[in-house]
Order: C-alpha cells, then sequence, then structure tokens
C-alpha cells in the first residue's frame, strides 16, 4: 500500500460512500502523478552478446522444435499467463507479465542445467518503461551486435507467433509488443540506422543496386561458395536478384549452397573449369575462393564483354590474395571492387549508423514512456468509471429531490438554489479533502498535479 493509502486506513471513516468514492479516484489521480505509480508488471530479462559468452549463449538457448514446450512449462511453474522467449545465436530473452521475475530467473537457470549462480552475473533485468524500452531497442536493431541489423525484427516477430502458438500470450503482452513493432517500423523510416550498408554481404547488393536499376533482370555469379559467398548469395536472394550462378570447386558444396537458396531464386551450378565461358552470363560477379593466385583473367573478362555487347559488370573481389586481376578495373564497362574498398564503405557506414543510433534512441525512450503512460491510463480506467457512476448517483438522487420539493409547491428559484448547492459541496468535498491530503505527501509534484488537474491556479500556494 502507498503512504497516501497508509495515512488514510488510519483516519475513522468521515464521509459518504459517494465521497470516498470520488476521493478514492482522486488518490488514484494522485498515484498516478507520484513516484508511487501503477506498475505494468512487465519484465524483461535474458543474456546477450554484451553479457555472456558464446559459450553460456549456446547452453541457454532454445531450440525452436522445443520452444512451445518451453512456454508451457515457465508458465505452468511461474503461474503465468504471458510469457514470450526470443532465442538467437547472439541472445536469449524472457518477455513477461509477473510480478515474480525472480522466479522466472530461476525457471531459466533449472530449465538449462544451470547453477543459478552461474547464471544470474550474466543476466539483466529490466521493469515496465525500462523493458518496454528495450524490447522497442532490440526490435529495431539497436540492441544487436551488427547496429541496425533488420533481421531481428522478423525474429522478434516470429517468437511472438511461437508464444501465440503455444497460448502463452494474452492481449495485453500482445499489444506491449505490436507497440515495440510500431517502433522499429518509426525507427526504420525516419532515422538513417538500418540505411548503410554495414556487412559485406549486404555491401555488395548496395553496389549492384547502384549499378542496375533492376535488379530481377541481373544475374550472378558466386565464384567459390564458402561462407563469405553464402551471406552474398543470401542478401541477393533477398533482395531479388532474377538468377545466381554458383561456380565451385567442390560440386557438393555448391549443390548444398543452391539447395538453400533455390528457395527464392532460380541457381544454377556451374564447374569451375567452364567459369571463362559463363562470365558473359553473368552481370555481377562475387570472387572468393581463397586461391593463391588469380582465377578471373583480363582477357576472360574482355572476351565476356564483347558478348555481353559491353553492357556493364559489377565485379566483387573479397578474396585475399585476390581472386580478380587488378587490370580489369581499368576496363570502361567494370566496376570493380576489392574487399578494402567494400570494408572502407562498410567503416563510413557504420559511423553514419552509429550517429543516427543516437536520434533512434531518442525516439525509441519517447515511444515506450507514450505507451507506458497509455497503459497506465487504461489501468485507472475502473476508477474513473466508478466515479462517473458515483457522481450520476448523487446527480440523480438530488434531481428526484428537487422533483418532490417542487410537487410539494416549494418556489422553483429556491429549489434550483438549493440543488446547486448540494451538488457542488458533495462534488467538492472529496477533491478538497485529496489537496489537503496531498500537502502532507512524500512526493514533492503531487500537490501542483492535483491541483492543476483540478483547474486551480496554485499560484498562490
Amino acid at each position: 500500500m502507498c503512504q497516501l493509502g497508509r495515512e488514510r486506513s488510519k483516519r475513522p471513516p468521515s464521509l459518504s460512500s459517494e465521497g470516498l468514492c470520488l476521493c478514492s479516484v482522486y488518490r488514484t489521480i494522485s498515484q498516478f502523478a507520484s513516484s508511487n505509480r501503477r506498475k505494468m508488471g512487465f519484465f524483461a530479462l535474458g543474456i546477450n552478446h554484451t553479457t555472456a559468452s558464446v559459450a553460456l549463449r549456446e547452453r541457454v538457448a532454445f531450440v525452436p522444435e522445443r520452444l512451445a514446450l518451453a512456454l508451457q512449462e515457465a508458465c505452468g511453474q511461474c503461474h503465468l499467463s504471458d510469457l514470450v522467449i526470443l532465442s538467437t545465436c547472439n541472445r536469449t530473452e524472457l518477455y513477461a507479465l509477473t510480478d515474480q521475475p525472480a522466479a522466472l530467473t530461476a525457471w531459466l537457470a533449472n530449465s538449462r542445467g544451470l547453477a543459478l549462480t552461474e547464471l544470474t552475473p550474466h543476466v539483466y533485468a529490466h521493469a515496465d518503461e525500462a523493458a518496454l524500452t528495450h524490447l522497442m531497442r532490440v526490435a529495431s536493431g539497436l540492441d544487436s551486435m551488427m547496429l541496425g541489423e533488420p533481421q531481428i525484427l522478423g525474429q522478434v516477430k516470429n517468437a511472438l507467433q511461437l508464444s501465440r502458438d503455444a497460448g502463452s500470450v494474452t492481449p495485453a503482452l500482445t499489444r506491449l509488443f505490436e507497440q515495440a513493432f510500431n517502433a522499429a517500423k518509426k525507427v526504420r523510416t525516419e532515422t538513417a540506422v538500418g540505411s548503410q550498408a554495414v556487412s559485406m554481404g549486404f555491401a555488395v547488393v548496395q553496389l549492384a543496386r547502384q549499378v542496375f536499376s533492376h535488379l530481377p533482370d541481373t544475374t550472378a555469379l558466386l565464384v567459390a561458395a564458402g561462407e563469405m559467398n553464402t551471406l552474398v548469395g543470401r542478401h541477393l536472394a533477398e533482395q531479388g536478384v532474377g538468377r545466381i550462378l554458383i561456380c565451385n570447386r567442390s560440386p557438393e558444396r555448391a549443390q548444398q549452397l543452391a539447395s538453400e537458396l533455390s528457395a527464392r531464386v532460380a541457381v544454377e551450378v556451374i564447374p569451375f573449369d567452364q567459369l571463362g565461358s559463363v562470365l558473359a552470363r553473368a552481370d555481377i560477379v562475387s570472387s572468393c575462393t581463397g586461391s593463391l593466385h588469380s582465377v578471373i583473367h583480363i582477357t576472360e573478362v574482355k572476351a565476356a564483354l564483347k558478348k555481353r555487347r559491353y553492357q556493364p559488370m559489377l565485379m566483387v573481389d573479397l578474396a585475399v590474395p585476390r581472386d580478380i586481376d587488378e587490370h580489369i578495373g581499368q576496363l570502361d564497362d567494370v566496376y570493380l571492387y576489392t574487399v578494402d574498398d567494400l570494408q572502407k564503405v562498410i567503416e563510413g557506414n557504420l559511423a553514419q549508423r552509429r550517429q543516427a543510433a543516437l536520434e533512434a534512441e531518442v525516439m525509441v525512450s519517447q515511444l515506450a514512456l507514450q505507451v507506458v503512460v497509455q497503459e497506465r491510463t487504461r489501468q485507472v480506467g475502473p476508477s474513473i468509471a466508478q466515479y462517473r457512476q458515483h457522481a450520476e448517483q448523487l446527480r440523480q438522487q438530488e434531481l428526484d429531490k428537487a422533483k418532490q420539493a417542487l410537487l410539494q409547491g416549494q418556489s422553483a428559484d429556491d429549489v434550483l438554489e438549493r440543488l446547486s448547492q448540494i451538488l457542488t459541496a458533495k462534488l467538492v468535498h472529496a477533491p478538497s479533502q485529496m489537496i489537503r491530503e496531498a500537502v502532507t505527501h512524500e512526493s514533492p509534484d503531487v500537490l501542483p498535479f492535483v491541483l492543476k488537474s483540478l483547474g486551480v491556479d496554485d499560484s498562490s500556494s
């Protein structure tokens, strides 16, 4: 119970039931303005790449196939109706509406086979506005290892959907997540935090968009199917390139990557010894073989350009030592970039992202505060409804008395005068009492807030 509630409980009841009801409403307003305001009971807790090692994150992570069971188990043991678990390679987080976050932390440790002392030094926990701000930052990519990365929003949305399927969320928690999604969209559209390339794969796509006006009309050639070109291929497929050719020394590895990408784009596997002849088909070439010598030579590219009728080619050399003869960059219709060129672009873009992130952080804080105010306003709705109901009862009672007095022949002026006096006295009694209590309240902002809410000029107070 708040201090105001304790003070009131010491006094003998001296107001009518209507007055007590009105006073409870104004007490709610006072609590809303003070440091003892109501809480949403929204908590976020977990670990991420900044608080825990890869080894610990692996032990805490949940595999998607067992997530539904984990949600049901946690809700049962911790007596929850609202829980979402977000588990990625960089974080495992639990979002819940609960008044016992410690129990949730204990469940997480136990379910992962960890001693609580092993886990708690690495766990961060946020409540209410801080928890909502954290969720918004996560969904917006502001809390990611790669600042502004877009994949996390889809992962958060997927986590919410999995919780819906498992029956572990109600509209109350869903509403908070939807507000986080709205914040992420606002950050994406109104700041530059995610607009610049900060990975090799995405940088290749950005360069392709600068050279070619319509990616679906282009063909990309991946020379080698290692980790780097796998990322390039994924980005190109996601952004709608028309076709991808994969040329790799190991046909099995090329076929494995082709199987992954074929769900999004048409893919062909080309034998490595046909690399020179297939160049003419490629608008975009990304090479990263790890060879000690060049694998793409100027004579082959000249021949390819002639077959292409000198349509432009974008060639990106991600290998060290270089795969593509450096003299190819001197050809008029070739745009050649090395890994160093891309790294300079990425470093510059990352600096721009960090600058944009400052603006995004302010935006997220403001949006979180707005949502918290909305939720707290929603909480006082029943008190406001009760206040209106009792005010209506007062009005009706005094109106009935006034009508009876008129039927008994009393003067209309006298009846109206008495009606206005009685209504005014009853309606201002509880607010007056509230002002007296606000004077002695611990928080200095309560009295000005109450006076302002009542339309009173407090300049003389």
